[in-house]
């Protein structure tokens, strides 16, 4: 281990002991799968690629940002002569 990862423990491990029992179990098993290769960031991909091209629509995007602008509806008075 180099001194530079060394320090980098040193700097994040009072920080990390802050964390509740749970979450410090939850990163240790985000770093043990790290070690076999399974990282988060190969994960995100796959998860975000189940939802790409869901939304089905005749409309455009345009027509559909326009049909939300005329959905909406004042949720409050608001008094501009005082």
């Amino acid at each position: 281990m180099s001194t530079f990862e060394q320090k980098q423990i040193e700097h994040y491990l009072p920080e990390l002991t802050k964390l509740s029992h749970d979450a410090r179990l939850d990163l240790i098993a985000r770093l043990s799968e790290s070690l076999k290769g399974e990282t988060i960031e190969e994960k995100k991909p796959a998860d975000f690629d189940k939802y790409y091209g869901a939304w089905e629509s005749e409309e455009t995007a345009d027509e559909l940002v326009e049909m939300i602008r005329n959905a909406r509806t004042p949720n409050r008075d608001i008094n501009l002569d005082d």
